[in-house]
């Protein structure tokens, strides 16, 4: 499989036609999708343009049929996959193309995939609503949307060739992009039926194949972007060059919310090999032939900045107004369901804080831009390719149909390339210039400038009966709004945002009375915050299932025998413990290691419709030094499309969470961020990490989100591992600031 990057800006696509021989010539087709019927994506009930087609026909060579397509047949036979979801390491792409690949009758080697273009009518699925990859919604948004558009494809394709034999559809059947009449022997390939077939009526309901006939569908497949990025000639973001362009660096005030008040350039300019200097409201950017001049000159700049009121902001100051919002804030009702029993006497209480996080890609924030006086071309790698139409609009005063974005490969998403700053200040700057730039932040800049996952309090209260169940649980969050800061449009009227109470609000467990209720509370503006991997869960999976182990260690039983005894009527989610607590070995004694107190803690826990189990073993010092000794993930994720993949998320995502868990915390100091690269925000190393096992349970219902769930539940996991082992309850990310050894703080001790 080919996979089309067009990051150079050339309109040529390189095929590989030695292992599509057998997809011969003939006229041209293309399956186009739209947006109808309350957003639900359906075939073009008849074959004439929709709004908005026709530029995206030209664009593609005015294909015979509906332009703008998921699945596309051109006259050489070429199958082209256009995928709506972007590849940022996640196996979006892989995922995609055997949806439509099983559907349309052809094997992953047969054919080219490419980046959607930006459109909201044509690529937004249903599930989000809009043209973004995020909230782990590739493979369950895309479900029945890529295997309609391939059977649409299919049905039209052999309805062509039957017609030109004169034999029943029926009869006829798909393999490797050849349609067989059995029968008769004949064969044909599916370049040889594209014109044909573009005039064949679109089936408003196609016939998708049963899972009995999946021939790629739930098989261990290999990633089809292995290879290019493993040979170099995968291209991101940060890998574009295209003719006559310069490489910007920026100067960015030390403290958020910083403006230029005064520039000094002339020793930045003297530097050889510098062609321009910018000065921006608040970056100066200095262009050059390539980083490392731009840098330099960006390091001899003399600015003077403004830093306002962000002085004034520091993390302990907005920990302690958290706190204070939680006792006196006005709350909203999430949930509430029950008034408890007769029974509910003994009450517990516990409170969790969880910091501000960075997302700490491994590609730091870039863009090339080219802007002329009627066109606009962005090389970028991003989430929402509509919304970097929309932000460079709006700076260049073009229209949205003059600006041209080339998507790319990205390295590392995990919510930060769902903002398009970096794209607004590269249009900023290509504005003053005459040539295209690339703008690349160092490392210091994207994690001190990053949108930042918000800060948590959280109190929780428990009433329990006299077996030490709960009978009434009250969990009140505190926290600042993701979703009205992106998207303040889709904030709900009552004022409630769902995503800060997503994971808290509906727990896996019977218990007779809940009440979940948030309490806003605003950080300063000028303090960016952002989607996070694992969204709201990611937060509120920590405090739930850490009390529920606080629940189980009061009543003084096992917490695996505890939890299975809270989910009685949840079959499903018992199903995912016992598989975990199974593979683990949970009633195995505990190995017996000179130096290490050894724990195992379990969490479970729902997160973007998937259940999800992690039980976590580590082995503590008398130092209070952690070592991940072993870890193990199951998931019900409904319908495995490749189970490689499945496995690759569940170990990632906890490595990712691990990692965030015990070290994961950007902190404020007079303005500033503290942290500045990996030496200080650490991620986990390979030789610290555990041997993780992954597992699912096996499921016929539809896919459900795989990419951020394990991360969701590392932290719980592993606090609870640490209380086994050590008597200490964590109640406050990171874990490098518990007290897991005498008289000393851990935070400088955590080490694997």
């Amino acid at each position: 499989m080919k996979i089309d990057q067009n990051g150079s800006g050339s309109d040529a696509r390189p095929v590989d036609t030695g292992r599509r021989a057998l997809l011969k010539a003939g006229g041209g087709l293309v399956i186009g999708f739209t947006w109808l019927t309350g957003s639900k994506a359906m075939a073009f009930a008849k074959p004439v343009p929709q709004p908005g087609d026709a530029a995206m026909a030209r664009a593609d060579g005015s294909p015979a049929f509906a332009p703008n397509a998921f699945v596309r047949i051109g006259s050489d036979g070429i199958v082209r996959l256009v995928m709506p979801e972007v590849e940022m390491g996640q196996g979006a792409y892989t995922g995609q193309a055997t949806l439509l690949a099983e559907e349309l009758g052809v094997d992953l080697d047969q054919v080219t995939l490419e980046h959607a273009p930006p459109s909201e009518e044509l690529y937004a699925l249903e599930i989000q609503g809009s043209q973004n990859t995020g909230g782990s919604n590739t493979i369950r948004g895309c479900w029945d949307l890529l295997r309609e558009a391939g059977a649409v494809a299919r049905t039209m394709l052999v309805g062509a060739a039957a017609k030109r034999w004169g034999v029943p559809a029926e009869q006829c059947r798909v393999e490797r992009g050849l349609i067989h009449h059995d029968v008769s022997h004949r064969t044909l390939a599916f370049g040889q039926v594209a014109a044909d077939a573009a005039r064949q009526p679109v089936p408003a309901k196609p016939v998708l194949l049963s899972a009995q006939s999946f021939r790629l569908i739930g098989k261990s497949l290999r990633r089809i972007d292995t290879p290019p990025k493993t040979d170099g000639t995968a291209t991101f973001g940060i890998d574009v060059r295209v003719p006559g362009m310069r490489v910007a660096a920026v100067a960015l005030s030390p403290v958020i919310g910083g403006r230029v008040a005064h520039v000094d350039d002339h020793k930045a300019r003297a530097i050889q090999g510098v062609v321009d200097v910018v000065v921006l409201e608040d970056a100066v950017a200095v262009t050059a032939g390539d980083f490392w001049t731009a840098s330099k000159a960006v390091a001899a700049l003399t600015v003077r900045w403004d830093h306002g009121k962000g002085t004034q902001i520091s993390s302990g100051a907005l920990f302690d107004e958290l706190a204070e919002a939680s006792r006196s804030g006005t709350a909203r009702t999430g949930k509430e369901l029950g008034k408890g029993t007769k029974d509910g006497g003994k009450t517990l209480e516990a409170t969790y804080e969880s910091p501000m996080l960075a997302h700490a890609t491994m590609e730091p924030q870039n863009a090339v831009v080219s802007v002329t006086k009627d066109r606009c071309e962005i090389w970028v790698g991003t989430q929402v390719p509509t919304r970097v139409v929309a932000i460079a609009a709006s700076l260049t005063g073009l229209p949205p149909e003059k600006i041209s974005v080339h998507n790319q490969y990205i390295g590392g998403g995990f919510g930060r390339r769902l903002e398009v700053d970096s794209v607004e200040q590269a249009v900023a700057i290509a504005k003053r210039v005459s040539y295209p730039i690339k703008l690349v932040w160092s490392r210091e800049q994207d994690l001190a400038r990053d949108f930042f996952r918000p800060p948590y309090h959280d109190r929780l209260v428990a009433t329990v009966d006299s077996s030490g169940f709960p009978v009434t649980w009250t969990h009140r969050v505190t926290s600042d709004s993701v979703l009205d800061r992106w998207s303040p449009a889709d904030m709900p009227k009552d004022g409630l945002d769902p995503d800060a109470i997503d994971g808290a609000a509906e727990p896996p467990y019977a218990i007779p009375a809940i009440k979940v209720e948030w309490v806003r509370h605003d950080l300063p503006k000028v303090v960016k915050i952002g989607w996070w991997r694992g969204v709201g869960a990611t937060h509120n999976l920590f405090p739930v299932e850490s009390f529920i182990d606080e629940l189980a260690h009061a009543a003084g039983q096992d917490s695996v025998a505890y939890r299975r005894a809270l989910l009685a009527k949840n079959p499903r989610a018992r199903a995912v413990l016992d598989l975990a607590a199974a593979k683990f070995g949970w009633t195995k004694p505990l190995d017996k290691v000179d130096g290490l107190r050894i724990g195992r803690g379990v969490a479970l826990g729902t997160s973007m419709t998937t259940i999800i189990c992690a039980i976590v073993e580590v082995g503590v010092t008398a130092q209070g030094d952690v070592r991940l000794r072993r870890a193990v993930a199951v998931a019900d994720c409904g319908q495995v499309v490749n189970p490689n993949t499945i496995e690759a998320q569940l170990q990632g995502g906890l490595v990712f969470g691990l990692s965030t868990a015990l070290w994961g915390e950007a902190t404020f100091k007079a303005g500033a961020v503290e942290q500045g690269n990996f030496h200080d925000y650490r991620v986990l190393r390979m030789h610290e990490t555990p041997r993780i096992e992954a597992h699912t349970v096996p499921s016929t219902e539809p896919p459900t989100g795989i990419g951020e769930p394990p991360t969701a539940i590392s932290a719980p996991a592993l606090a609870n591992a640490i209380f086994a082992a050590t008597g200490v309850r964590v109640r406050r990310l990171p874990m490098a600031g518990a007290e897991l050894a005498s008289g000393a703080s851990a935070r400088d001790q955590v080490v694997i």
